[in-house]
């Protein structure tokens, strides 16, 4: 069930998943592979904060996540606002230069990783949480990294393939700009989220 809610996390849409399909459209698989390789830092980084907390041994205050809320959405602002404005007729995709780096500070800066990773295992794993413990920590992250694997391999064959890449070299400005808006949209509630909490606490 871990590995399954792990496939699950990676395969649900989201900003890292358009941006995967864009920059393997313009670029290829092995770009593509190189993102998600990255993001996979991300992905670990998150998912054991979530076992930490469905464990019940996470200690982090709420003052952390609001900060980084803050960080994650200005990160996303700004990437969006780049895509937005990105000008020509050919594909601009984000992580074009540096795909590796761009998928590792997408993972660690995606806002909604936490919230949903705890969500994604604590709905899959509920029955089994009295049986949890720290001990098995490693083993329950070892099974989430296999379906993050699997869920990865496929999200790479899926934008490698010729009709995928064609509609997204064929509309590639089109949805560069529209994964921008959805980045902005995506950081601007981020930046709510963190701002209200921290007032709530002021």
């Amino acid at each position: 069930m871990t590995a399954l809610a792990g496939a699950l996390y990676v395969l649900s849409p989201g900003p890292a998943f358009l941006a995967l399909f864009s920059l393997s459209a313009a670029h290829g698989r092995p770009a593509g592979a190189r993102f998600v390789g990255g993001h996979l830092v991300g992905d670990l980084f998150w998912t054991a904060l979530a076992f930490a907390a469905i464990i019940g041994v996470n200690q982090l205050g709420p003052l952390l996540f609001d900060l980084l809320g803050i960080g994650c959405g200005l990160y996303l602002v700004c990437l969006g606002f780049k895509a937005l404005t990105a000008k020509g007729g050919a594909v601009a995709p984000i992580g074009a230069r540096r795909p590796l780096t761009t998928g590792v500070l997408f993972g660690l800066t995606n806002p909604k990783a936490y919230p949903v990773s705890v969500a994604m295992f604590t709905a899959l794993t509920a029955s089994y949480a009295s049986n949890l413990s720290w001990e098995s920590a490693p083993l329950l992250l070892a099974a989430a990294f296999a379906g993050f694997i699997a869920a990865d391999i496929l999200l790479v064959w899926m934008a490698g393939l010729a009709p995928v890449r064609r509609f997204f070299l064929t509309h590639g400005l089109i949805v560069t700009r529209l994964v921008g808006l959805m980045f902005i949209a995506f950081g601007a509630k981020s930046l709510y989220d963190a701002s209200r909490g921290l007032t709530s606490r002021g």
